[in-house]
């Protein structure tokens, strides 16, 4: 019973918020994702990200294997899925980096704050960033044949990242007045995902709702089993295994199904993914979380 009150108390805020964007886009108010995707991701997540690295008490090394960790999960999955999308006769183009990347910005991060707490945000925002220059290379290059190495490298994100993994190894901190003002910015940044996150689901328009269903359930099942496998394998602690399953086995994220529609794939299939996967986490997380804690 108390494990059940534990897992309630972990996701129930998440979805709620969540689903606050939904019902008020549905109540026909406005909201501007454009805007706030970009105030988030340019502003309040690299706020988050600089912060919650400079200020963890996690052993660097711990960080460091997490970060060989996500590079070896996601390898996994990206060697694993190109290879059943093309026994499977579907298009790469089109499925294989929703099948790779989740949401573990807008869901991941959220989720191991209140799962695990600081230790578990502070290894969230490691598998993340991972995520982000992956996704803006190879997600990229899979959906246009273009990517770029110098584009993933100039992202907020992923320079918050490393300088506040710099600011960790040196033991280094900013003045009080700096941080107080980094941290409150960065205090958006979870709210304001979650509530996008809602926004976005509600104005998709799903397609192959059958298909959809069966490859969400086979990247969750799949993405859950390696990273743990591989957490294990690699040696990682508990919380910090249990966010690489976590974060790895997040639901498709909205940006894929941007890309998708930018690049020239079947945007409504993604749009199905990002629906049918969300909608499938709201039961998929809270069990999985109960494995994990």
């Amino acid at each position: 019973m108390n494990l059940i009150v534990t897992v309630l108390e972990i996701v129930a805020p998440v979805f709620l918020l969540a689903l606050v964007g939904f019902i008020w886009v549905r109540m026909g108010f406005e909201y501007r994702v454009q805007f706030v995707t970009r105030l988030a991701m340019t502003l309040a997540v690299p706020c988050l990200i600089f912060t919650a690295l400079m200020q963890t008490e996690v052993d660097p090394n711990a960080l460091t294997t997490l970060f060989f960790a996500s590079l070896a999960a996601y390898g996994a999955i990206a060697a694993l899925g190109a290879l059943g999308f093309w026994l499977a006769g579907l298009s790469q183009q089109t499925y294989l980096a929703p099948f790779v990347f989740g949401n573990t910005g807008n869901l991941g991060l959220p989720l191991a704050l209140f799962a695990f707490g600081a230790e578990g945000l502070g290894y969230a925002m490691v598998v993340f960033a991972v995520m982000a220059v992956l996704s803006f290379t190879f997600g990229i290059w899979v959906v246009s044949g273009g990517g770029s190495a110098m584009k993933a490298l100039k992202e907020p994100v992923v320079a918050a990242t490393l300088l506040g993994a710099l600011f960790l190894w040196q033991g280094w901190e900013t003045p009080d007045f700096l941080t107080n003002a980094l941290d409150l910015i960065g205090q958006m940044a979870i709210p304001m995902m979650l509530i996008t996150l809602g926004v976005a689901v509600a104005r998709l328009t799903p397609g192959r709702i059958g298909q959809a269903i069966v490859l969400s359930l086979i990247k969750l099942i799949l993405c859950a089993a390696i990273a743990y496998t591989i957490g294990t394998a690699i040696g990682l602690g508990d919380i910090a295994r249990a966010v690489l399953v976590v974060q790895i086995a997040t639901p498709v994220a909205v940006t894929s199904y941007l890309l998708a529609e930018k690049y020239g794939g079947d945007a409504d299939a993604v749009a199905g993914l990002v629906v049918v996967s969300t909608v499938m986490s709201v039961a998929a997380i809270p069990l999985l979380l109960a494995f994990l804690l």
